[in-house]
């Protein structure tokens, strides 16, 4: 190369702007911990936020985790203005419609919470009141199962779900059984306990994307397999179970 073409070539070089990383917006809720909260300090954090930032260490990417109503997460990753969802989503066909998802992350059943000694029987549940959270996988099967027989009352979130129950303003609630664990282990969740056996009723929990971002869900799902593969996955589940829930 001529003297000349070597220093232009380094002068447009010199003049690019430097590689700047990925940018993404991930959401969460921030109302169920342990897997969304914001903490004394008023960070957002839990075990979704924790998996969101080691994936997003695997892409090399800039992440914002951002807060969003339960309802409208879907609605509002759909229009664009965020770039994934990370908010303990259960992978269903239902959802499947409206967007894409990465392989599950964590495994979860659905269960009944109850007063501990109430004598509440999941089978016969007539005129009790049953409390589960708006558009989940719970509030669908209730509607389905119970809603003709049982009072059902649905909930923005499962703070204020769990907050009924302990104020007795619900027989029992219904929920992931993940969240209850955690509630039950702590002073507001004393006196209550699981009634009746688990449902599964989804196919494990996936972050979501919308359709068309294929390459981002192709890169989580490889970010997925390598922090369960060098033990990233398992000191993340360790800060918030003491079993695994993957």
């Amino acid at each position: 190369m001529r003297p000349f073409a070597a220093a232009l070539v380094l002068m447009v070089l010199a003049a690019m702007p430097a590689f700047a990383a990925e940018k993404l917006r991930i959401a969460t809720t921030g109302d169920y911990p342990p897997f969304s909260y914001v903490d004394d300090a008023g960070e957002i954090a839990g075990f979704d936020v924790d998996i969101a930032l080691a994936l997003c260490a695997e892409l090399n990417a800039d992440c914002e985790i951002v807060l969003e109503d339960w309802e409208q997460l879907i609605p509002e990753l759909r229009a664009g203005n965020f770039d994934a969802i990370a908010a303990s989503m259960s992978i269903t066909e239902k959802r499947r419609l409206e967007v894409s998802f990465t392989d599950r992350y964590y495994s979860n059943m659905v269960r009944f919470v109850a007063r501990t000694g109430s004598g509440f029987d999941p089978a016969d549940a007539a005129g009790k009141t049953i409390g589960a959270a708006r558009a989940t996988i719970a509030s669908d099967w209730l509607a389905a199962n119970l809603a003709r027989t049982a009072t059902i009352k649905l909930y923005a979130g499962q703070e204020e779900l769990h907050a009924d129950l302990a104020a007795g303003r619900l027989d029992a609630l219904f929920g992931d059984g993940l969240g209850s664990h955690a509630w039950l282990q702590g002073p507001a969740g004393a006196g209550f306990e699981f009634v009746g056996e688990g449902y599964r009723l989804d196919e494990g929990i996936g972050i979501a994307v919308r359709h068309e971002d294929a390459s981002l869900l192709s890169r989580l799902n490889r970010g997925l397999e390598a922090i369960l593969a060098n033990g990233t996955y398992e000191q993340i589940n360790a800060r918030y179970f003491p079993f695994s829930i993957h």
